[in-house]
């Protein structure tokens, strides 16, 4: 029985060497699919929540949370700017009874806030 190797024509693929560079490509075509995806939602984030619920509306559900970071995406998308320390942003807000609304820097200006966010629940 011959041991020898079989010659490789030079500039001749084998099957095996196709088979490897067509799994590359399509590799790298789904990475560039799945970053693209991902830009493109966490672009959406950043915008007011109606806009990312609009956009949200059309994305099939088990994609966006299976198949992209969308957790990780969603934490530094809404983690805003405010440090500890700094000035609660100027907001109004209705009354209980409706009669009018209050606005947190005029309240500011005859006494302290304290702002708690949070459920009692």
């Amino acid at each position: 029985m011959s041991t020898n190797p079989v010659a490789v024509p030079k500039g001749a693929t084998t099957t095996k060497g196709k088979f490897k560079g067509i799994l590359l490509r399509v590799s790298i075509v789904i990475f560039a699919l799945w970053a693209i995806a991902s830009a493109t939602v966490y672009a959406a984030m950043r915008r007011p929540p109606e806009a990312f619920g609009r956009f949200m509306m059309h994305v099939p559900g088990p994609v966006a949370f299976l198949a992209l970071p969308f957790e990780t995406m969603w934490m530094r998308a809404r983690a805003g700017t405010l440090q500890i320390g700094d000035a609660a942003p100027d907001f109004s807000l209705m009354k209980v009874d409706k009669t009018e609304r209050v606005q947190l820097s005029s309240v500011l200006r005859k006494q302290p806030v304290v702002l708690v966010f949070g459920s009692y629940t």
